[in-house]
């Protein structure tokens, strides 16, 4: 790999220092989508606006020549799975034939998360990683129409199937279409900050951080700017938040009793305003401590968090680490 920007990535797993490599896995039924998703996140060549890093990305199959594709056009792939021997991240792509991954690929994918290479699994190549063993023991998820299936198949999995995305050590499993793009952009945000993630969504013109937690299906997942909507109220809140932004003060902005916002807000976000506007204020803690040289005491008044102590424990719960800790990792001051 060759990083066009003048930091590499601090975390270390099995003496490797991630991420350098990208693998993508097609299968013969493979989705054009979770393809296509996967290489926008990690195939990008550098961009001076952007300041991106840039990986090594190939894109490999268990049996190089002619993939068949699921929407009437097929691939040609040159690498074998002899490409995930010295791979940092190995992506599996969904397939439309999901419960019949091909036989090879399951000790390839062992061996290499075994090597220390973090597995995402984008829809329903998480039945590729169940075959391998990789989710015995371990949260995941799938798109919600698959997850029976998956927990049939895999008993020993902890198939989730009401969120968009699982983090369990390093397996990541995302939900259907646009939920394995949040996948790859929460592992891009823990492993090159919240400013990389964030530079990355917005070329890609998507949300810059959907939290796994979220439900897959909501009623309104991307909210109209209406009168009827949240969407103007959503708008609103990242500007105000060094304001109080608690149910009643939100209601009564979107003209809504608390009840009915409240469920109105499950049904157009997936969540709770709580969480919703918690995560708003820890990713603007993100670009505080990446860009700024505030405390923590400072950050933590200028994005609505009453204390120092409110936002460590926010921040910590949802980052899995202190904001000092992210600090050190990602500032890009001095």
């Amino acid at each position: 790999m060759t990083l066009c920007v003048d930091f590499l990535p601090s975390t270390v797993h099995a003496g490797r220092v991630s991420i350098h490599k990208v693998a993508v896995v097609v299968q013969d039924g493979v989705e054009p989508f979770g393809l296509g998703a996967l290489c926008e996140v990690w195939a990008e060549p550098y961009h001076p606006d952007d300041d991106n890093p840039v990986f090594d990305f190939v894109v490999c199959t268990p049996r190089p020549g002619r993939v068949r594709g699921a929407s009437g056009y097929d691939l040609y792939v040159d690498h074998g799975l002899g490409a995930l021997d010295d791979a940092d991240l190995v992506c599996v792509a969904p397939k439309r034939d999901f419960t019949a991954p091909a036989p090879e690929l399951a000790a390839a994918l062992r061996a290499a998360h075994d090597a220390g290479a973090f597995v995402l699994a984008h829809c329903t190549g998480a039945f590729a990683l169940g075959e391998a063993g990789l989710l015995d023991g371990r949260r995941c998820t799938t798109h919600w129409r698959h997850a029976e299936e998956l927990a049939r198949l895999y008993p020993e999995a902890r198939v989730d199937p009401d969120v968009l995305y699982v983090q369990d050590g390093r397996v990541l499993t995302g939900a259907g279409s646009s939920a394995g793009i949040d996948a790859a952009l929460h592992l891009l945000r823990t492993t090159f900050g919240g400013r990389v993630a964030a530079t990355t969504a917005r070329r890609m013109v998507v949300s810059p951080h959907r939290d796994g937690g979220q439900a897959q299906f909501i009623k309104a997942p991307v909210p109209e700017c209406q009168a009827d909507s949240l969407g103007p109220v959503l708008a609103w809140i990242p500007e105000h938040l060094e304001d109080d932004l608690g149910v009643d003060v939100l209601a009564r902005r979107a003209m809504m009793s608390p009840r009915t916002f409240a469920r109105r807000f499950r049904e157009e976000t997936g969540t709770t305003p709580h969480a919703w506007v918690t995560h708003q204020r820890v990713m603007a803690a993100e670009r505080l401590l990446e860009e700024s040289d505030l405390g923590v005491e400072q950050v933590a008044a200028r994005v609505g968090f009453s204390t120092a102590a409110a936002l460590r424990h926010h921040f910590s719960r949802v980052r899995r680490v202190s904001p000092q800790q992210y600090r050190r990792r990602f500032s890009c001051v001095g």
